[in-house]
């Protein structure tokens, strides 16, 4: 079984900030949907729908950690 990685799984004590964040700031909003975009792609690889090198996949997962921490850091600013 994989690992959920989309932010309400990663920070389920955030909710309500992820919510006011991709209501509110239109630079969280975009982050969080190219972080779940390239989610999306990386549970599709790792499920075997589709197919890439190992190289691109852990291209993908670099790229998912970079936009979760600046998320993070977005979502624990005051």
């Amino acid at each position: 079984m994989l690992e959920k990685h989309d932010l309400h799984h990663e920070f389920p004590e955030h909710y309500d900030r992820i919510h006011e964040l991709k209501i509110s700031n239109a630079h969280f909003a975009r982050l969080f949907e190219e972080y779940h975009h390239i989610n999306r792609e990386v549970a599709r690889i790792e499920e075997g729908v589709e197919n890439t090198s190992d190289a691109y996949l852990e291209e993908l997962k670099k790229k998912r950690l970079l936009h979760k921490d600046q998320l993070f850091s977005m979502i624990t600013s005051k």
